[in-house]
């Protein structure tokens, strides 16, 4: 298994992804919350590159969820809280989400032949995953407006390094090594990394210091989010819908 990181979606076209086995990261916020929402009974969670994409299929029926730097969007339903995303609104409904990163980086990746997303709430259900699949692994960072971004790759090494005690013979390449060492660095305490972090602070001075507590909280929501048909399911979903029929 070779696992190769992309520090910005603004490394590879969509077309670059075709084939691939990719794992797309946005630890503040959007993977994060999508995660949340899925495994508290969200039917779907449909990531868009554009808002007013957004807004034109909701039709009504679809909860909006999503932010553009830090707010809700005026007419959305829910922000980009993972709080905010509780059983009681978002069970059995289907999420169209906009967000400044997230959700453009999944929506880069759609061509993927497997598509999945982490954070630091699922690594090592990705990791199992990842392994059960046995495929070279594109690692995406959402980043920051195409920027680097510390939080997204210390979650990215951190997952490589699960990997590499599951397939200790895992060929890494030079941003995947970059990454490892980087959660060598901070993986001791990751709040305190967010806290620090550039996108962490600017969260904190939002008042949303307390996403950052939740989001910090490695394996407590042990699911394995993928793509499929332009949006977001948990796996045990469709295996439940496919034994159904």
């Amino acid at each position: 298994m070779k696992v190769h990181v992309l520090l910005s979606p603004l490394n590879a076209d969509e077309l670059y992804f075709s084939e691939k086995t990719t794992v797309v990261i946005d630890v503040l916020r959007a993977t994060s919350t999508a995660i949340v929402a899925l495994n508290n009974g969200a039917r779907e969670v449909i990531p868009v590159e554009k808002m007013e994409f957004a807004m034109r299929i909701s039709g009504g029926q679809n909860l909006l969820g999503g932010e553009r730097n830090l707010k809700k969007i005026e007419g959305f339903d829910l922000g980009n809280s993972p709080f905010e995303y509780t059983e009681e609104v978002v069970r059995g409904k289907s999420i169209i989400q906009f967000t400044t990163n997230g959700s453009k980086a999944v929506v880069r990746a759609k061509f993927s032949k497997n598509l999945f997303i982490a954070s630091f709430l699922n690594l090592s259900a990705i990791a199992e995953k990842l392994t059960e699949l046995g495929e070279d692994v594109q690692i995406l960072c959402a980043g920051s407006n195409g920027m680097f971004s510390l939080e997204d790759t210390v979650c990215a090494g951190m997952l490589i390094k699960k990997l590499s005690e599951k397939n200790p013979e895992i060929q890494l390449s030079d941003s995947s090594q970059a990454s490892v060492i980087l959660a060598d660095s901070f993986a001791a305490d990751i709040l305190k990394m967010l806290r620090e972090s550039e996108h962490g602070k600017e969260l904190i001075e939002a008042g949303f210091e307390e996403d950052l507590k939740l989001i910090s909280e490695i394996d407590s929501v042990p699911v394995v989010p993928y793509f499929d048909s332009d949006s977001l399911k948990l796996e045990t979903e469709e295996k439940g819908s496919g034994e159904e029929k």
